[in-house]
């Protein structure tokens, strides 16, 4: 059974930071591109970042650039989300994203979705 599990969500207050973790199980985890999305109340699922089967290449959203790091440890299974400088309007369900192609990921089409976690700024 193939499994995408998201952790490292929580309350933080503004200025602060979290990390949050996605685990693949089931599937060849460096076969797969990683992405992560988030959706606020009322809103549309965005695109957060994305990172390449390698780890080579990553992408972010126009948002996020400078503040948020994603990573990967193929050894481990795991994608990561280093957040920083974080603002109320980051508040949002953070979803974890696989697909075999990189160019879907970033685009939301993925073949595998987590459940999401909850990440709450406060001002």
């Amino acid at each position: 059974q193939v499994q995408l599990v998201e952790s490292g969500g929580g309350l933080v207050q503004a200025g602060g930071s979290l990390r949050l973790f996605c685990v693949l199980s089931g599937r060849t985890f460096s076969s797969y591109a990683m992405g992560w999305f988030r959706q606020a109340p009322g809103a549309e699922r965005d695109f957060v970042a994305a990172i390449s089967w390698s780890g080579d290449h990553t992408y972010y959203g126009d948002d996020v650039k400078g503040r948020f790091t994603i990573s990967r440890d193929n050894a481990k299974n795991t994608v990561w989300l280093r957040m920083n400088s974080l603002k109320p309007e980051d508040t949002a369900v953070y979803y974890c994203a696989a697909n075999i192609q990189l160019r879907r990921v970033r685009t939301g089409v993925a073949e595998y979705w987590g459940q999401g976690t909850q990440v709450t700024v406060s001002s």
